[in-house]
């Protein structure tokens, strides 16, 4: 789910910290991939006559054949792609997961009533949301992802808290994922549509967290706030709290702390034993395998291991695959003559955005135009 509203607030708020690049600029680019978001977007977007793609046994291959074939297109942009896995999730994260089984019964439900009634539109979009990425799946992407010599990595919870503390290292350039929360971790550079399903067609946005947080005038801690107060997978809400007033309270007061004394309870629905405060901590102090303990490699593929998987096992054309895996071979050898340095260091990491006081903000919000298009 990510924060709620996050990235219309950024595009009205702090429009100088988004940029729209062309995918081929990020070219000798190191970037941290939300995997656990992509096998999802696979499992939905890759389909045949509205079906995900299967065996002739039944076992489904949309995932494989995503990863596959988007790597080898970011590989020959030059762009060198790490994934990055959830673990497990945590503990707090149990009530937005509750919820969402609730949608997939509800789903599920629907489905059913649109079967009866013959709605192939209406089925083709519950069995979408119907949707689940399974263990086995995971395991397949990582075969698949070593066979390649595409590195990975396993985060111990959270994908994009471990995507954000590689991008904060200056492991990688950029955090690529659609969760607005990879900012929320402190990732200093996060970039949009780069994996999207829909990616050849829309521009990638990038986000710079420095100079949005410059804009909005908070500082990270207070940024980590207004993410909670706009609604994150960690807690509820307040009922009656919206974006532009969120931004205030927080320049007022700093803090939501400051900002529950002044509330009034017939004006806002305060959740009771309201857990913010474990929902900052998750923020602030995610559990991440330290930087500084991973190391990246990319290595060329093995090409008869990819064909006895793809093709033997799963079923996928071997002139396809085995052109797939010519083309791979091409592009990280060209990518390597092209640009040698650039292309095995990650860029140096923005710095922290300046700090300023929430008292430091005089007069009122003020909705700013975005020049930069």
């Amino acid at each position: 789910m990510g924060i709620h509203g996050l990235s219309k607030l950024l595009g009205d708020y702090a429009p100088s910290s988004i940029k729209e690049h062309e995918y081929k600029s990020y070219f000798g680019r190191k970037i941290a991939i939300d995997a656990s978001m992509s096998l999802y977007q696979f499992l939905i977007a890759v389909r045949q006559d509205g079906q995900v793609l299967m065996t002739e046994s039944g076992e489904t291959t949309s995932h494989l054949m995503g990863f596959f074939y988007r790597t080898i297109r970011m590989v020959d942009n030059g762009i060198k792609p790490v994934y990055v896995f959830d673990g497990k999730p945590p503990t707090m994260k149990s009530g937005e997961l509750a919820k969402r089984a609730d949608r997939r019964a509800e789903a599920q439900k629907e489905l059913l009533k649109a079967e009866e009634q013959g709605d192939i539109q209406e089925v083709e979009k519950f069995q979408k949301r119907l949707v689940k990425v399974t263990p086995e799946h995971v395991s397949e992407a990582k075969k698949l992802l070593s066979l390649m010599g595409i590195p990975y990595v396993e985060a111990p919870c959270e994908a994009e808290a471990q995507c954000a503390a590689l991008t904060k290292a200056g492991k990688v350039y950029a955090t690529a994922t659609e969760d607005m929360d990879a900012l929320t971790f402190g990732s200093s550079i996060l970039v949009r549509n780069l994996t999207a399903s829909e990616a050849r067609k829309l521009p990638v946005r990038e986000i710079n967290l420095s100079k949005a947080l410059t804009e909005l005038d908070m500082d990270q801690s207070q940024f980590i706030d207004l993410c909670i107060l706009l609604g994150c997978d960690y807690c509820d809400s307040i009922k009656g709290i919206g974006p532009v007033n969120a931004m205030k309270l927080l320049r007022q007061h700093g803090n939501i702390e400051k900002i529950l004394k002044g509330l009034s309870g017939k004006k806002y629905q305060i959740p009771e034993n309201w857990p913010f405060e474990e929902a900052r901590r998750l923020f602030v102090e995610p559990d991440v395998s330290p930087a500084d303990d991973i190391e990246l490699k990319w290595g060329n593929p093995d090409e008869e291991g990819i064909v006895k998987f793809l093709v033997e096992e799963k079923g996928f054309s071997e002139d396809r695959i085995r052109n797939g895996v010519k083309k791979l071979l091409k592009s990280k050898q060209g990518s390597t003559q092209g640009r040698l340095d650039s292309f095995f260091k990650a860029a140096p990491s923005p710095k922290a955005g300046i700090k300023r006081k929430a008292s430091d903000s005089k007069g009122p919000l003020k909705k700013k135009v975005n020049k930069s298009k």
